[in-house]
């Protein structure tokens, strides 16, 4: 693994190996290192310190169970955008992640724009956060909802 410079920030360059070590881990993000090490090819030493190496680069930034929400009872998924004046969208940002039934929070091109996907037991919990949660924060200027129907496909890691 060598770091290579950029303008914004050291990026990482991965090899092979630990292409395929990433690609296991999302595959099964539970494989010892000695299994993972015969999948590979490689020691489960040296599986164990390209591992670790990634995760201090910050390649790998953690490891975490995927839950289907459905089977706990959380059965609406939307994705909001929120249009924020600039001068409240960091605080806005700040408060909005703190919330548990926001799932991921992005600041998207466009003037102030806030992308974010939230969880809720149904309809009547989404209404709740929204009147209570997100139209009350100072500097709102619009949003737009849309719930999800059905998911095809959900990104777990990143093309290698």
């Amino acid at each position: 693994m060598q770091s290579k410079a950029s303008d914004e920030a050291a990026a990482i360059e991965i090899d092979d190996i630990d292409r395929q070590i990433i690609a296991e881990l999302n595959r099964n993000g539970r494989i010892s290192y000695t299994d993972l090490a015969k999948e590979i090819g490689l020691s489960r030493v040296a599986v164990q310190s390209r591992i670790n190496a990634l995760m201090d680069a910050g390649v790998i930034e953690r490891f975490t169970a995927v839950i289907n929400p459905e089977k706990i009872g959380i059965h609406v998924s939307a994705f909001f955008n929120v249009e924020v004046e600039p001068k409240h969208l960091h605080a806005v940002a700040d408060q909005l992640s703190t919330e548990p039934y926001v799932t991921s929070l992005y600041h998207m091109t466009g003037p102030s724009k806030l992308h974010m996907h939230g969880l809720f037991r149904n309809n009547q919990e989404m209404e709740q956060f929204l009147k209570e949660k997100l139209y009350t924060l100072p500097g709102i200027m619009s949003v737009d909802c849309q719930v999800l129907i059905n998911r095809y496909k959900s990104r777990m890691g990143m093309r290698l």
